[in-house]
């Protein structure tokens, strides 16, 4: 997944679709992405490699899903996307982008909290989902000649794009965990604050 200074958005987009909500009760939903291990790597003979231990963590962010706070039925009304949520490793970044060290792996998290207001998070209840086919390595120029390929192909905000031989490109959308979750009500947990989410890790291959 590649990071920029002034910001790069994170493709394949994050994608879930939910089901089992309260349709009446309302809910913000956030996404966090933490450090996967304790390593840095280097991309060697064409595969992944440790490459020695990680560097220091940098400021932990989440990021809140613009239509927050909706409706259990707003919510499980269509699929939801984090398209917006971009990733940088400006350590000085102001405009709210998760901040991430290149040569790191790293995992994204899905959580649900039970809130109607913004101001309530750090004492509402929550749920963290975790997949780990999304678990990737934070790159500032892609290693892998055949990811850089399949990324120009697919994503609409790459330079290349993809020629149909009609002298016309083709954009194609693929999304990176499109995925369909059943929340049961009742396996709900209670948080003092956002920051205090129990670390899960996360790994998208070959980026």
């Amino acid at each position: 997944m590649v990071i920029t200074k002034s910001g790069r958005r994170m493709f394949p987009a994050f994608k879930v679709c939910c089901s089992g909500l309260d349709r009446k009760a309302r809910y913000i939903l956030l996404m966090d992405i933490v450090a996967a291990d304790d390593y840095r790597y280097k991309f060697y003979n064409s595969r992944w490699m440790v490459a020695g231990k990680a560097d220091p963590e940098m400021p932990k962010r989440m990021y809140i899903h613009p239509d927050s706070p909706a409706t259990g039925e707003q919510w499980m009304s269509k699929s939801v996307t984090f398209h917006k949520l971009k990733l940088t490793n400006n350590i000085s970044d102001k405009h709210g982008f998760t901040i991430l060290n290149s040569m790191h792996k790293y995992q994204p998290r899905f959580h649900i909290v039970r809130a109607n207001d913004i101001l309530k998070l750090p004492y509402s209840t929550f749920k963290t989902y975790v997949f780990p086919e999304t678990e990737f390595i934070a790159v500032t120029a892609y290693q892998n000649e055949k990811i850089t390929q399949l990324k120009i192909d697919n994503n609409p905000f790459a330079k290349g794009f993809r020629d149909t031989g009609n002298g016309r490109r083709e954009k194609r959308y693929f999304f990176l965990s499109d995925l369909c979750l059943k929340i049961p009500q009742k396996s709900q947990q209670q948080c003092k604050s956002p920051r205090t989410i129990q670390k899960r890790r996360y790994k998208e291959k070959g980026t």
